[in-house]
């Protein structure tokens, strides 16, 4: 990995670092297509059971693309077909876990939303701050803020540009958890070593679902929910656990 991502996995954990925290770890073309080689290495890695998206520094999560690069793009269609680190992290297979340090800003908040859980340290600020520059987010910012804070609270974001800080992040539900920033990393862990402890495919396949659930109607969401479930049923890792529960014992899944 480039210095400014770093990718590190410990006991069935991957840890995904923006690392270039004197820019506040705004994104780089070149820290793009790190992310997406990391990401795409958490998902062909079977040790790998969950995975951790965090900045580097006490400042910020990432600030988003670097304004200063933008112009490299020679058209602005070289920019919409550009490759979207955004993308990359809702290519993970794996449940993933957003532990924001400070400012989570334009794609840095679309980064943070990729991801499926959301902690955040008392100092984390939230924006969309493009309409700010003249133009809009485009790393799924509007679908992923009306899902998350609702079509009022996504409009006051997206139509102002201003941040809104941690305590109102977790009040309408951006965040699922506000930790004291020297523990924050700690307990992203913990989150991801009880995820990394459950059924591998079944922790795949509730991501699968909780997705659908937004896209789908109601009927074929539950249709799609239960052929989900046979699927996960019909697994040794299933089988194991209805063994394990008969005789008194923590199951140990093998991913098949």
């Amino acid at each position: 990995m480039d210095e400014n991502i770093l990718c590190t996995v410990e006991n069935q954990v991957a840890i995904i670092t923006l690392n270039r925290p004197a820019k506040l770890n705004a994104m780089t073309p070149e820290m793009i297509q790190q992310i997406i080689e990391a990401t795409e290495r958490c998902n062909h890695d079977d040790d790998v059971r969950a995975v951790i998206v965090t900045g580097a520094g006490e400042k910020s999560f990432c600030a988003g693309s670097d304004i200063r690069e933008l112009d490299t793009y020679p058209t602005p269609w070289a920019f919409r077909s550009r490759p979207d680190y955004c993308d990359a992290v809702r290519k993970l297979v794996k449940p993933s876990i957003a532990a924001v340090n400070g400012y989570a800003f334009g794609g840095g908040l679309e980064t943070a939303m990729s991801c499926d859980i959301r902690i955040c340290s008392p100092n984390a600020r939230f924006a969309a701050p493009e309409i700010k520059l003249g133009w809009i987010g485009g790393g799924g910012m509007a679908v992923h803020l009306a899902h998350a804070v609702g079509p009022s609270n996504a409009a006051l974001m997206i139509m102002t540009g201003d941040p809104i800080e941690a305590e109102k992040a977790l009040a309408w539900g951006l965040v699922s958890e506000i930790v004291p920033a020297e523990k924050l990393q700690a307990r992203a862990r913990e989150i991801a070593a009880a995820i990394a402890a459950r059924a591998p495919i079944a922790a795949e396949t509730a991501k699968l679902n909780l997705r659908a659930a937004f896209s789908m109607p109601l009927d074929k969401a539950i249709e799609y929910e239960r052929d989900l479930q046979t699927v996960c049923f019909a697994t040794e890792d299933a089988m194991e656990g209805r063994q394990a529960f008969k005789e008194k014992r923590a199951p140990l899944f093998k991913r098949r």
